[in-house]
């Protein structure tokens, strides 16, 4: 038995600069959390023992976003559109392994 709560914790860097700087939420990132929260919720992987996927802020890596990381690993991923998001998904989300193309080192 573990003490995680969840199987796959996912936080996806959403913050805004002002000033014009590169940044995650100018390069789309709520809205694909937005789309990988519905496909988790859809194929019914969300909750206890399952994935969550937030927001964060600032995840101090602008230069290499847009970006998520996934917990208990700590593996982190950039991500160009839905296509890379899905393969997340189904790469890791649902089996459990790294996708080396997009995992930042």
């Amino acid at each position: 038995m573990t003490n995680q709560y969840y199987k796959h914790h996912v936080f996806f860097c959403t913050n805004q600069r002002d000033d014009g700087a590169k940044c995650c939420g100018a390069s789309g990132g709520q809205q694909m959390r937005d789309y990988l929260k519905k496909k988790v919720k859809h194929a019914h992987l969300n909750g206890e023992g399952k994935c969550r996927i937030n927001s964060a802020g600032c995840l101090d890596r602008c230069d290499e976003g847009p970006l998520l990381v996934v917990y208990p690993e700590g593996i982190w991923y950039t991500y160009v559109d839905e296509a890379d998001i899905d393969e997340i998904f189904e790469v890791h989300l649902k089996q459990g392994r790294i996708v080396e193309r997009l995992q930042l080192k």
